[in-house]
């Protein structure tokens, strides 16, 4: 018999909510959407925030006492959860820019943090019907199949990926320089648009690593521990252990992550 805490209940309630925002982004994707702007290239769109809407309701429905952190709302707080050891981090869009422009690709993440350690992560990819998932000390899946992270050996035979924040047009720590740096590194550098695939796309060696800077806890918290998983090294540029509410991330196959961290020193310019 299954309890509430039991981790197959919180697994199960992730992949449904998951699901179920997944099927709201189908049908707002490529069609004209309400359009808002946090900031000067920093999009929200109506699929944002209906899909944060289906994701709370799901999961608090059954776990009603849990508290929530999503890029949207924020803290989504009631007084049954004030003081929970359980928080469920949020991105109901990751990859908004692409949606808004019915560029197909983009996600939904959902990971689940229990006295500051994330525990369950999900990522749900709606187009390609592609579920990743991954339970702490569990292993990494994609559509059920364990997956891995690749075994390219050197940096100079790797493809990796990478993202830009939102000022990068204001701030000269916009990652410029370290996208120059790897391009004449490795085979090649791809910007997707959405770092929570990303970092899944590292857990099953579609990309042999990851780096990028100024990223919430939604962006991560889920790609993280899906990445970690499948046996990624993850850490902060510094060679330091990765932790969710960091700004910066390395994720690599591990086989790689010294080159990387010596190109990331190698920047000139201040560094924050």
């Amino acid at each position: 018999m299954q309890t509430k805490t039991d981790p197959q209940n919180f697994r199960d309630i992730a992949v449904k909510a998951a699901k179920a925002a997944g099927k709201v982004l189908r049908k707002f994707f490529a069609t004209e959407l309400r359009i808002d702007f946090k900031g000067e290239v920093n999009l929200v769109t109506e699929a944002d925030r209906a899909a944060e809407a289906v994701i709370v309701q799901t999961i608090r429905k059954r776990f009603p006492g849990h508290r929530f952190l999503a890029e949207e709302g924020g803290e989504h707080a009631t007084p049954e959860s004030i003081g929970s050891d359980h928080k469920w981090i949020v991105d109901p869009l990751d990859g908004t820019t692409n949606f808004a422009h019915s560029f197909p690709m983009f996600c939904v993440s959902i990971g689940l943090e229990i006295r500051g350690q994330v525990v369950l992560g999900v990522v749900y990819d709606p187009l390609r019907e592609e579920v990743f998932l991954a339970e702490k000390g569990k292993g990494a899946t994609l559509n059920g199949r364990r997956i891995h992270v690749s075994k390219t050996e050197k940096l100079n035979a790797g493809l990796l990926v990478t993202g830009f924040a939102y000022d990068v047009r204001q701030d000269l720590m916009n990652n410029l320089d370290h996208f120059s740096n790897f391009s004449l590194r490795v085979q090649g550098v791809r910007r997707t648009g959405t770092a929570a695939l990303d970092l899944c796309y590292v857990a099953c060696g579609r990309f042999d690593g990851f780096w990028e800077m100024k990223l919430s806890p939604w962006d991560t918290a889920a790609g993280f521990l899906i990445a970690a998983e499948a046996g990624a090294t993850v850490t902060d540029f510094g060679n330091h252990p990765y932790q969710i509410y960091l700004k910066e991330i390395l994720a690599t196959n591990g086989k790689i992550h010294r080159e990387m961290i010596e190109v990331l020193e190698s920047a000139k310019g201040p560094r924050g």
